[in-house]
């Protein structure tokens, strides 16, 4: 299992999210929390003998700026869904300034055949946490919902 994709203990497999999206969406801290929009994730399957991956962009803003974003992908039939304390141990997307209190925000992690292999089908969501310089912080458990393949 990837720990950089899925580090809740209780999920089994890698992230594996099939299909491409783009999603707008705001956090459930309300004005105090940093604002996520143009998110989009796109997934390349392992093939041939060579790794697939996965990505993961979104662009965040704040009035203080930007400090980082955390994005965990997630099998829909968890329960209970990740809370935000628990994105603490995920890895951050690397986040690059574009204009004033603004940063686009990616993550990639790599997906062997075996990772693969084991992911659960069906239904996955992405959730994300955006924190910003000021302390605020933007926790969204459904960010972007996707299918792993069968």
């Amino acid at each position: 299992m990837s720990k950089r994709v899925v580090t809740v203990s209780a999920l089994a497999g890698a992230a594996l999210l099939v299909g491409a999206g783009a999603y707008a969406f705001a956090g459930e801290t309300g004005s105090t929390g940093p604002e996520v929009t143009q998110a989009s994730v796109a997934y390349a399957a392992p093939a041939s003998g060579k790794d697939g991956s996965l990505t993961f962009t979104a662009r965040v803003t704040d009035d203080s700026g930007v400090r980082g974003l955390k994005v965990l992908a997630w099998p829909a039939n968890l329960a209970p869904a990740p809370k935000a304390d628990e994105m603490t141990y995920v890895e951050p997307a690397t986040c690059e300034p574009s204009g004033a209190g603004a940063a686009r925000c990616t993550y990639t992690v790599r997906i062997t055949a075996a990772e693969a292999a084991d992911s659960p089908k069906g239904a996955w969501h992405v959730a994300v946490l955006a924190s910003a310089k000021d302390g605020g912080r933007t926790f969204v458990p459904e960010a972007a919902d996707f299918t792993v393949g069968g």
